[in-house]
């Protein structure tokens, strides 16, 4: 007789189980296994050099973690439906499926912003590709899908899928921790789920997620770790610098397309799709953009950067070889955003440098300056106060707000968005700056 389970051994979670049945068949689709095939990190492992770990692993264990979320609440009184538990498991495991190629660096490069002004987000592909996966499997996740998008009249089940104290976040602070090695955000995972209930118990339609009192400092650990894991790893300076030159080599790439050029012929066919057809995060759920959307990975993107390195245009080569051998340009954190009168100034030495270098004609050169400066801002919003905030179940039976909970006094201080302006330019050209870190 065969197991009802299948066992996945991950280095983080130890062995995960997935049941054997719809989870399974899941897992085995070419939509999903295409997520081995995703960095978990994007760009981060060219400053972690063992973050290499990718969405696949991630899936499973946000997966592994509602798991044990649902046996806890179980174990506390909550009644659950067969087909409940199915749908959150199936919606968990698939909340990231919709991640193009390295992750969060390229969502917009591929699908840019719709004529209504619609930025795309990789949730909204996420969704097209479950409903797309329903319809092939006969409804099968219609439940999933409720959960997912927050229609499900049982609201907790969506909260462990979607909110400040999720699957997804659980997951990926401590996978993150483990393969970049940043100690700082480790979490302890196993006792905010021990601790979770749902209160009333019931679990009707009012019923929320809750951290008993005992789980407090858990929360509070979890939050300092993911605000430090944001400036030390996702917000890196070097990771922005990456992520900037990688779209940078993106957007030129669309602007001086042509096929005549053999490098840009040479392009991976579902990446030329997406630079030269013309679509936007309003054609998400058209079934051709579906299917190229889901023939592109990590390898295109790499392979496609190789062809581009001998590219006629001298920007896009340049711009293209320095990512292959990481060769980035310097990112530093401003004391606030820079003036129009300073950035102008800035611009003139970079398009003197692009001429110097021959990347650019003279008559080009300020315009071409946007490929290789830019202006931004980091943010950081560990905890948010207000909307689905984490409530604690004192002892005496009364609910407060995180913030709010005795004995944990921390959470004020890192609750809001905090801002990091930034400049991003080439390290051979030297900028004024002033007071920056």
């Amino acid at each position: 007789m065969s197991s009802r389970f299948k066992l996945f051994s991950d280095p983080v979670h130890g062995f995960i189980s997935v049941p054997r049945g719809l989870i399974l068949r899941l897992i085995e689709t070419p939509t999903f296994q295409r997520l081995r095939r995703i960095r978990q990190l994007g760009l981060g492992f060219l400053v972690f050099p063992g973050a290499v770990h990718t969405r696949f692993e991630h899936a499973l264990g946000a997966m592994a973690l509602m798991q044990e979320a649902l046996m806890t609440l179980r174990e506390k009184g909550t009644v659950m439906a067969t087909d409940e538990v199915e749908g959150a498991l199936t919606a968990a495991l698939l909340h990231d499926v919709g991640h193009g190629p390295f992750s969060h660096t390229l969502e917009e490069e591929l699908l840019p912003p719709a004529p209504d002004g619609t930025v795309h987000h990789h949730e909204r592909m996420s969704r097209a590709l479950m409903a797309r996966l329903n319809d092939r499997l006969d409804g099968a996740l219609d439940t999933a899908l409720a959960i997912f998008d927050g229609h499900y009249d049982r609201t907790f089940f969506h909260t462990l899928i979607a909110s400040q104290l999720d699957m997804d976040r659980l997951d990926y602070l401590r996978r993150d921790s483990f393969y970049t090695g940043v100690a700082e955000g480790v979490v302890g995972v196993e006792r905010i789920l021990k601790t979770m209930r749902v209160h009333p118990a019931h679990g009707g339609p009012q019923a929320r997620i809750v951290i008993e009192a005992k789980g407090a400092y858990a929360i509070e650990n979890y939050i300092l770790s993911r605000r430090l894991m944001y400036w030390q790893v996702y917000r890196h300076k070097t990771v922005v610098a990456a992520d900037h030159l990688l779209r940078a080599a993106f957007a030129r790439a669309r602007m001086v397309w042509t096929a005549s050029d053999p490098a840009l012929a040479a392009t991976a066919p579902c990446l030329t799709f997406f630079l030269t057809s013309g679509v936007t995060a309003a054609d998400v759920d058209r079934p051709d953009v579906l299917d190229h959307f889901v023939a592109l990975d990590d390898t295109d993107v790499l392979y496609s950067l190789k062809r581009w390195a001998e590219a006629r245009d001298p920007l896009l080569a340049d711009l293209a070889r320095r990512f292959l051998n990481r060769d980035l340009p310097r990112t530093t954190f401003l004391p606030a955003a820079p003036s129009p009168e300073t950035i102008a100034a800035w611009q003139a030495r970079v398009a003197q440098w692009l001429v110097a270098e021959g990347l650019s004609s003279v008559a080009r050169a300020e315009a071409n300056t946007a490929y290789v400066l830019a202006t931004g801002v980091a943010r950081n919003d560990a905890y948010r106060l207000g909307g689905d905030v984490i409530a604690i179940l004192e002892r005496d039976g009364r609910l407060r707000e995180l913030s709010e909970a005795q004995d944990v006094t921390a959470v004020s201080a890192m609750a809001g968005v905090v801002e990091k302006p930034y400049v991003c330019f080439p390290k051979a050209v030297a900028l004024p700056l002033v007071g920056t870190a």
